[in-house]
């Protein structure tokens, strides 16, 4: 950014309407270069000559703003065409001004809205000139009227437009600018209305069958002054009504006021997360379904991994997983698009980071989002991270699970895009995040002491009003201080630091873990920790020493002290699944690793049972209620039709998605190994099922694309992988064939593995 630029704002506004600054130029001849320079305390959309420099939304993003904040770079030579120009930026509240919780609080970082550009211009005869925002830059109101993310937008294209005079210096702006990391938000998929529905309540609702965050662009020819009203929701009840009491206080209002000539509406600065939109006032005495068009709205992460078999209830699984990614990757990792809410909730994101970049090349978001966890860090003396980031809760809240964001996804993106620099960049933050542990609890091997999420959602703990689960919680904090400091110890070999400090801090953990968690091989109730949560009768909590999750944890972070320990904690989970009836009872923490652990302990027959189970809770229990998008509960819908509590019900979160990432490393057998990360060095290792019938699975890497596809026949499996150039990959069929392949297509047959007969 020009160092001329200055950040300015209009003292006249109030009641921070959305505006506009503008500024008109000069040019001194032909250009051949131009380059615009721009950012906001709020959002803006940047203009020449009243069109728009980019077809990006919601810039500059979310970010910890009181530490930094992006700006953005678009080349506008083709803008400039002439020597008279008008620039001109429209802010509006966006995340740093708006109300954003369920508290309703608003100016997490201003109290008003700023905004500083900069316009560079190289002309042809090699002259130089900049275009800088000042005290001489121009403010009006706009025709959008009112703008929050939570609560929806007003257009009246009637409006006048009144003069607010000139800008001022905002002097309290103290926020460090950077170059922008992460991808654009863009509009992305256009979808058609799939049906205009009168409801039993006689309401008029558009179905545009899918779930999605984004907005409804409107085309209407109408009498100025006419209306359009209306809201959003996700589901209809039972009986086909509009439901929405899921959204809590978001309002997700639409209000468009016509201007009698052709108009063209859709939200600047406010998104949604809906399926259906219910017109509350529309002046017209029929729905024309062309009119609207429902606008999916994500950040611009390309699509790397595709998945088909031969269950269709699977597949649509898949397809849940996708739109609920595409759904929540809006600049952070939001836990949900629709309520208020909508926050980067750290433990969705830790947990399904490793789903996320197989979908999608998510390598840039994420460096992006994990500046804002070390900005987050960077406010504290103790190393913690905020159980939200940016951290619009305005909390020192710290949580296992959650917060080891902090290590886990550095790790795992350094495993899937294999860039050392970005490892380099995080590790830091990694290294404080075992301190904050370390010092978390009364002792140093253990994560004790403090309040905690749990297994969150699981359901054997139901009747625990907090939802942790029936896992005890300090067993849950204990396992994830294990795996942050094997996280650290991975970062620093392939770093080349020295890390047997680690090393035997992680020894230590696995001994105080088992010493306190372990009896006779098995999970026990803490033996000198007195769970604060147990003896909490109000909040009527559930614990058992033995859950699906606290083996599941055991096992995947490998806390256990023998083989036949290992055997056995297996076995008891099979044992326990079945006794579910091979279902899933596993929340937020647990849910992620329990079929890839059942696999890496030769049950592959059983991860294939809970994957194909219908009844709830389960993945194919959604489906099977028509969902398009993943849920926050397994019961957001209960067996009779009814909702779950409206105050925690959500159709579009990911967390439960991160199924996709055993599809893709288990059952299509795609990994990316550790000693050659970034897909340089592969496991191709398929688990085949007759259920199935088939799987067609690609992953594109930064070498190309590697797939993994079988079928069966009668009697055998067939398979057929593609390895691109510069790799090599360690083929492991269920036959017990292994052999190292180098790039090249390749074909193979063998007998159908033994937990499939």
């Amino acid at each position: 950014m020009n160092k001329n630029a200055k950040w300015i704002y209009s003292p006249k506004n109030k009641d921070n309407r959305v505006i506009t600054f503008s500024k008109k130029i000069n040019l001194l001849g032909e250009v051949k270069k131009a380059t615009l320079y721009a950012s906001a305390i709020g959002l803006y959309f940047a203009e020449i000559n009243g069109k728009r420099v980019s077809d990006a939304v919601f810039t500059p993003g979310w970010t910890t703003g009181n530490v930094h904040t992006q700006y953005q770079k678009y080349d506008v030579t083709k803008m400039l065409t002439s020597k008279k120009a008008e620039l001109s930026l429209t802010a509006g509240k966006g995340w740093a001004i708006g109300y954003l919780t369920w508290n309703e609080w608003n100016n997490l970082y201003a109290d008003h809205m700023s905004v500083i550009a900069a316009l560079e211009v190289t002309y042809k005869d090699g002259t130089k000139e900049s275009f800088c925002t000042d005290e001489t830059w121009s403010v009006h109101t706009s025709h959008i009227i009112d703008s929050e993310i939570y609560h929806g937008e007003t257009v009246d294209l009637t409006a006048d437009i009144i003069s607010l005079g000139k800008a001022a210096v905002d002097t309290t702006v103290k926020t460090k600018l950077f170059a922008q990391i992460g991808e654009f938000v863009r509009e992305h998929e256009r979808i058609a209305p799939m049906q205009v529905i009168i409801t039993p309540k006689g309401e008029k609702v558009i179905d545009f069958g899918q779930n999605m965050t984004g907005y409804v662009e409107v085309r209407v020819h109408g009498k100025r002054g006419d209306r359009i009203v209306f809201t959003h929701a996700e589901v209809l009840d039972n009986d086909g009504n509009f439901y929405s009491e899921n959204m809590r206080s978001a309002r997700n209002r639409i209000e468009y006021v016509l201007s009698g000539g052709n108009d063209v509406f859709k939200p600047s600065f406010s998104f949604q997360g809906y399926r259906y939109i219910r017109l509350e006032e529309y002046p017209f005495d029929t729905v024309d379904p062309d009119c609207f068009t429902s606008v999916a709205v994500y950040s611009d992460i390309n699509r790397t991994g595709f998945f088909a078999c031969g269950d269709a209830k699977v597949n649509q699984l898949y397809h849940n997983v996708l739109w609920g990614q595409r759904s929540n990757y809006l600049d952070v990792p939001t836990d949900c698009p629709q309520r208020d809410e909508r926050l980067g909730w750290t433990g969705d994101a830790q947990v399904f980071c490793r789903a996320g970049a197989y979908n999608f090349n998510v390598k840039n978001f994420f460096r992006k989002w994990l500046s804002d966890c070390a900005a987050e860090q960077s406010l504290r003396d103790d190393g913690g991270v905020p159980t939200v980031v940016p951290n619009g809760l305005r909390s020192t809240g710290v949580a296992s699970a959650w917060s080891d964001c902090a290590a886990i996804i550095p790790w795992e993106m350094y495993l899937a895009y294999g860039d050392k620099e970005m490892l380099r960049e995080n590790f830091p933050m990694m290294k404080k995040w075992v301190e904050y542990i370390r010092h978390a609890g009364t002792i140093e091997y253990l994560w004790t002491d403090r309040w905690q999420y749990g297994d969150w959602l699981a359901m054997d703990g139901e009747g625990n009003k907090r939802c942790t689960g029936a896992t005890q919680v300090d067993l849950v904090a204990s396992a994830y201080y294990a795996n942050s400091v094997q996280c650290v110890i991975n970062a620093g070999k392939i770093l080349g630091e020295d890390v047997s400090a680690y090393e035997k801090l992680h020894e230590n953990i696995i001994i105080a873990f088992n010493d306190n968690f372990m009896e006779n091989g098995m999970p026990c109730m803490s033996k000198h920790i007195s769970c604060r949560h147990e003896k909490n009768s109000e909040e009527q909590q559930i614990v058992r020493a033995i859950t699906q999750t606290t083996l599941v944890l055991i096992l995947h972070f490998k806390l256990y002290q023998t083989e036949e320990v290992r055997k056995n904690l297996a076995a008891k989970l099979v044992e326990i699944i079945h006794e579910n009836g091979d279902r899933i009872s596993t929340g937020f923490v647990g849910t992620p690793y329990i079929l890839h652990v059942l696999t890496d302990n030769g049950y592959t027959d059983v991860a294939y049972k809970l994957l194909l189970q219908e009844k709830m809770p389960s993945w194919l229990y959604s489906v099977n209620h028509g969902a398009t998008t993943m849920w926050e509960r397994w019961n957001c819908v209960k067996d009779d039709g009814t909702f779950s509590d409206v105050s925690m019900t959500s159709f579009n979160h990911y967390a439960y998605g991160a199924v996709a990432d055993w599809l893709y490393g288990d059952v299509a057998g795609i990994v990316s190994l550790a000693d050659g990360a970034g897909y340089s060095h592969i496991s191709i290792a398929p688990k085949p099922s007759r259920k199935l019938g088939f799987v067609n699975c690609k992953v594109e890497t930064g070498h190309g694309a590697v797939v993994s596809k079988w079928y069966y026949g009668k009697e055998f499996v067939h398979y057929e992988f593609e390895i691109p150039e510069g790799t090599t990959a360690e083929l492991k069929l269920t036959d017990g064939t292994e052999k190292t392949l180098a790039a090249g297509k390749y074909m193979f047959t063998s007998k159908a593995p033994e937990y499939d007969k």
